[in-house]
């Protein structure tokens, strides 16, 4: 017949890392969220896949929006403001540079011609020009 000993061999477990609490890194997190931002993803089914509650999740997504997680912010749309009428913009007379002659602008078409305009000359002068002399 066998006879059955008991030890009394006790193993010791001991936690040394971090203790309890994971520590994510902001490369792990911005992983996590952009994983969760994906179209077929909702928070709940990447937080359970991850091993980590929704609401930390959902903080991790309002820090991503932010940019506190070391990432660029997200875009977001500007604040549009619509006037009745344009408002002015006022130019400071330092601000407009007068262009002196003595400046040119060399332009090179594509059928080969070279054009050498003074850099001050009226846009729309040369819009009518440059079809004239790319077709000649």
């Amino acid at each position: 017949m066998d006879t059955h000993s008991f030890s009394s061999q006790v193993e010791v477990l001991s936690v040394t890392d971090s203790g309890r609490r994971r520590r994510w890194s902001a490369a792990e997190k911005i992983r996590i969220v952009e994983e969760s931002l994906s179209r077929p993803r909702s928070v709940a089914l990447t937080a359970r896949r991850h091993d980590i509650s929704r609401a930390l999740l959902t903080r991790w997504r309002k820090d991503y929006r932010e940019g506190l997680l070391g990432n660029e912010p997200a875009l977001t749309f500007a604040p549009v403001m619509i006037a009745a009428q344009p408002v002015p913009v006022s130019v400071s007379p330092a601000a407009e540079l007068e262009i002196s002659d003595a400046v040119t602008v060399a332009i090179t078409l594509v059928n080969g011609r070279h054009l050498v305009v003074p850099a001050g000359i009226d846009p729309v002068i040369l819009a009518r020009l440059l079809p004239v002399l790319d077709s000649a």
